[in-house]
Order: C-alpha cells, then sequence, then structure tokens
C-alpha cells in the first residue's frame, strides 16, 4: 500500500494553494507532487522496493522516509485523493491495472473525514469543521475530477471485489 497522500508539499512553500479559508488547500492538486510520487511508483513496480515520504499535515511537511517493499505481491495499491491525478501517467508507462474511485454518500465521507482529522489533531477543530464543509459541497466535482481521468467509481464493497478479481487474474 502506498500512501499518496504522502507526496505533498511543504506547507511553507509560497507556492501553495489557499483555500477561501485563508490556508492551505490540501485539496488542491498543486498543493501535490504528482511526478515524484509517479517516479516512486514507477521504482517500485521495477524493483519491488523504493524511499517513500511521510508526510505530517499537522506538520505541514514530510517528517521522514520509509522503505515500501511489494513483497513479490504482482499488484500495488496506491490510494490518496489525488490518485486521479497519476492515473494517465501510469496508464502510459503499463503500471496501471486499475484506477478506481471509492465513494461513499457524500455525508458519510464529511463524518469520517472530520472524526479522522479530529482524532489526528490535523488542525483546530473549528477549521476542520469549516474545511470538511467546504468539502462536502465540492465531493461531487471531486468525484467527476476521477471519472473523467478514467478511474471507476465504486462503493468500498464492489471496489474490494473488483481487486479481488484482479488479482486472482493477475495470479491465474
Amino acid at each position: 500500500m502506498v500512501r499518496l497522500d504522502d507526496f505533498y508539499r511543504d506547507g511553507d512553500d509560497a507556492a501553495m494553494p489557499r483555500s477561501p479559508l485563508g490556508i492551505v488547500d490540501w485539496d488542491d492538486p498543486r498543493s501535490w507532487d504528482g511526478e515524484r510520487a509517479v517516479a516512486a511508483l514507477e521504482v517500485l513496480c521495477a524493483t519491488g522496493v523504493a524511499d517513500m515520504p511521510i508526510y505530517d499535515i499537522a506538520a505541514d511537511g514530510t517528517i521522514g522516509h520509509r522503505p515500501v517493499e511489494t513483497g513479490g505481491s504482482p499488484l500495488i495499491i496506491a490510494e490518496g485523493i489525488f490518485a486521479d491525478q497519476v492515473a494517465g501517467a501510469l496508464r502510459e508507462r503499463g503500471l496501471l491495472a486499475a484506477a478506481i474511485c471509492v465513494r461513499h454518500h457524500r455525508i458519510v465521507t464529511f463524518v469520517r473525514r472530520f472524526q479522522r482529522d479530529l482524532r489526528e489533531h490535523r488542525k483546530p477543530p473549528f477549521t476542520l469543521l469549516r474545511r470538511g464543509l467546504l468539502l462536502l459541497k465540492d465531493d461531487p466535482r471531486v468525484v467527476k475530477r476521477c471519472v473523467d481521468a478514467g478511474c471507476e467509481p465504486l462503493h468500498p464493497k464492489a471496489a474490494r471485489r473488483r481487486i479481488t478479481d484482479l488479482l486472482a487474474t493477475v495470479a491465474g
């Protein structure tokens, strides 16, 4: 499993996009380094091991690195809000088995995101609530962006079945 969210750019980067709240807009693709993510995934696919950053949103930056190994698995799952941003480049390189947009009802996404962000102390609670409400409104646009990039919009159970089927096909 590769966490694509670990490829955010550091929050003190002057070019980071800002949300209407005046804070870094972590949901804008410009806040993220897709080229670096593709390069790391390409190395992982080619060699079976790659050095991945560890990003902490509360710290607004990379706080370390970790090796990720495939362990011989024929598939790598790369997950994150910007997976659609790398799907095309991975497809062109012959490295994409499937691109899936896992979707819940947008209220479920809002509640789960808010609970996670509070639990992880990502930002002050009021900021998280205001940001969450903006993201709730923006959810249909994000799903459309993913679909336009060639991602299959699937609910979690259907996504698990799709991945299971892919594993069976690759292993078979």
